[in-house]
């Protein structure tokens, strides 16, 4: 299955159950951006970025290579959504402030995808790219039952790429100039349910269903069910946002290939 394929089967999932980012993670990608008027969101899904960030910007240029994750998107007045390649966009020379991609960097040929950003950027402007780990419970005995699911149930279903979420991108080359960024996180309070959501718009839960032709979140219910409180209630969760930002306009560095 190639990865606009297995994302097409959970757009529906993905654009429903995945969370946003922290407000504050956009506020600072302004403020640091030598302009507000354009913005290139690589990778786009269904656009939880690209509405934030268009908050911020004049306009938001959301490119995904899915059309399903497109038609799945939520319209904003400002956002313009397009299916496209990360490594060859369709947008103009040296158009963009910001070059952003959330959650998506792995499935990319990144030289290429790097050659591109070189193109569109404006001088000056900043690529930021950013991912979150698996999510983490406070309570310790949820923490230890999800960790098993995600390593042992659907563990052998994660593509390769997945090393490079675990790395917080440490594992891909970033040939730019990085600039210190604040340390962000996202803080949820998710009943079993929205649990159960997330993880069911998850490549390796894609992958379980088309190898085996069963769903895993069920398991996941059982596994956390007789830890979970009472009533259906909310517990805490976190997701640290693994995050790298670097200067890639032409009066930034080229990109190096080796």
């Amino acid at each position: 299955m190639s990865n606009a394929g297995l994302f097409a089967t959970v757009a529906r999932e993905y654009a429903t159950f995945r969370p946003g980012y922290p407000p504050d993670l956009f506020a600072w990608l302004a403020r640091v951006s030598p302009s507000r008027k354009a913005v290139w969101d690589c990778g786009c899904g269904s656009g939880q970025a690209s509405v934030a960030l268009a908050e911020h910007f004049s306009v938001v240029h959301a490119t995904d290579v899915a059309p399903e994750q497109i038609a799945a998107a939520k319209p904003h007045p400002r956002v313009r959504y397009s299916v496209a390649p990360a490594e060859h966009s369709g947008l103009p020379v040296h158009s963009m402030d910001l070059i952003t991609v959330a959650q998506a960097l792995h499935w990319f040929d990144v030289t290429a995808f790097y050659a591109e950003v070189v193109r569109v950027a404006r001088p000056g402007a900043l690529l930021a790219v950013w991912n979150y780990p698996r999510p983490q419970f406070a309570d310790a005995e949820l923490e230890r039952r999800f960790l098993a699911f995600y390593s042992d149930v659907v563990g052998p279903y994660w593509p390769p790429e997945r090393r490079h979420i675990e790395s917080r991108y440490r594992t891909l080359p970033f040939p730019f100039e990085e600039i210190a960024a604040p340390e962000f996180a996202l803080d949820l309070s998710w009943n079993l349910e929205q649990v159960a959501g997330y993880v069911s718009s998850w490549s390796a839960t894609a992958r379980y269903r088309k190898t085996l032709g069963a769903d895993p979140v069920p398991l996941l219910r059982d596994t956390l069910g007789p830890a979970w409180p009472a009533g259906g209630a909310r517990v805490p969760v976190r997701m640290a946002i693994g995050l790298r930002v670097g200067s890639c306009g032409s009066a930034g560095p080229a990109p190096r290939t080796s």
